[in-house]
């Protein structure tokens, strides 16, 4: 059974932090040399990550692997010689996945190439055209206001070449082939919450997972570049995976401090769902629960008509619901030690109470003799508080094979972690044995 304080989850925190600070400056995309840069980031910390390639051009179900795309430098000159958009001080002020461009041209004609969000306007906002071939470059509003009328000296150094989409994948075994699926994405530039948070927690619960010394089910974990990269992996894994998965998160956006969020699965009531939902109800203030119409990650993919894996969303501040996202602002101001910390706590109590969950059976019949074995007050007074009493009857009353840990603690209104030491007591007494996983 896993096991981490408070102060191990502090130190996490700071370490997931500083990961992020170093991931943060590389100009990530779909394919190309940034997402085999983070990966061989992961690696060094994740030894054992294995990293796959496929083929551009190569068919995963409904789709077609794009061209690998190389980024060396974008700018515009303006009428006066300066640079006054330069791809070298924000990777967010190129289109992703730009053609090559060198072109000048009059304000008038630049204008429709420019992207700007007059709503934020002291935010780059992130635009990109993976599937149509595009140029554009991205500034904020408040720069934009300041270009003035003359010519202009558009160039994009790019190019779109027959390479290959990578992803990395890193499995832990475990007692049984069972599986939980940990899936995140690398495939956005210099964001924080919307992309490092996600790596970053992935990385540092597979590092934890790694140190136990057994583990009831076995893990695997996918570093990908979204849509495209999920649905790549799904492509050469999905029969296994269905008959495999027990249950699995995408973990995305997970490292503010605002709020808890968990997004159910497309069948909903899987063990992922009900495990989440019970450890947020009783180890968070508060958190926002979304059903599957509110999808926007890869368990759009995970959960697809036929894929239909128990794939839920672990989130802080969900996708879209904080004003920040999709732009510069969404940096590592934004996600903050505390905020990753408390991220990956709330997926170890998650992933902790998957292990344990089970079907347990009283072994007596009528109430077991709970004073014979010091578990229960050999003396009777209303001045006695009997709320752990009550809570260790109230466990026994509902083991009886037919339901399991977290359907208990559900029913008795108790958090299932904190019942475990009691599970643990009463099967060492003899009075509840294991039915069922």
């Amino acid at each position: 059974m896993m096991s981490c304080d408070q102060s191990d989850i502090a130190v996490w925190g700071k370490t997931m932090h500083q990961w992020a600070h170093e991931l943060y400056p590389i100009c990530r995309s779909i394919t190309g040399a940034g997402v085999r840069e983070t990966l061989d980031f992961i690696k060094v910390h994740l030894s054992g990550l294995e990293v796959h390639s496929v083929p551009s051009g190569t068919q995963v179900f409904d789709w077609q692997v794009p061209k690998e795309w190389e980024i060396n430098d974008a700018y515009v000159i303006g009428p006066d010689g300066t640079k006054v958009i330069d791809f070298q001080r924000s990777n967010l002020h190129v289109l992703n996945y730009s053609v090559a461009i060198d072109k000048k041209l009059t304000l008038e004609e630049l204008q429709p190439y420019l992207y700007s969000l007059p709503e934020q306007p002291n935010a780059i906002p992130y635009v990109t055209s993976y599937y149509a071939p595009r140029w554009g470059f991205c500034l904020s509003h408040e720069d934009r206001a300041q270009l003035k009328p003359g010519m202009y000296h558009a160039v994009i150094d790019s190019r779109h070449f027959d390479g290959e989409l990578n992803y990395g994948e890193y499995f832990l075994p475990g007692e049984s082939e069972k599986e939980v699926l940990i899936s995140t994405y690398i495939c956005h530039p210099s964001m924080a919450n919307n992309e490092l948070s996600g790596p970053m927690v992935s990385l540092a619960l597979a590092k934890h997972l790694a140190q136990l010394p057994k583990r009831k089910y076995s893990y695997r974990f996918v570093f990908i570049p979204e849509t495209i990269g999920a649905i790549s992996f799904l492509s050469e894994r999905l029969e296994w995976l269905k008959r495999h998965v027990v249950a699995g998160y995408v973990l995305t956006c997970i490292g503010d401090e605002r709020n808890y969020s968990y997004l159910q699965s497309k069948i909903e009531n899987t063990l992922s769902d009900r495990a989440a939902m019970h450890v947020l109800k009783y180890t968070v203030p508060e958190y926002r629960l979304y059903d599957f119409l509110s999808r926007g990650s890869d368990e759009r993919q995970y959960c697809a008509p036929g894929v239909d894996l128990p794939v839920g969303s672990i989130m802080r501040t969900r996708y879209g619901d904080y004003p920040e996202y999709h732009t510069s602002l969404d940096d590592l101001s934004l996600v903050t030690p505390q905020g990753l910390a408390g991220g990956l706590r709330v997926c170890m109590d998650a992933i902790k109470l998957i292990e344990a969950n089970a079907f347990y059976k009283v072994t007596v019949l009528c109430e077991p003799q709970l004073g014979k074995r010091g578990l229960y007050p050999t003396l009777s007074s209303m001045s006695l508080d009997y709320t752990d009493v009550r809570t260790l009857t109230n466990l026994i009353a509902y083991c009886d094979g037919e339901h399991d840990l977290i359907e208990i603690a559900d029913k008795i209104k108790v958090c299932a972690l904190d019942l475990l030491p009691t599970v643990e007591k009463l099967v060492s007494e003899g009075l509840l044995e294991k039915v069922k996983e």
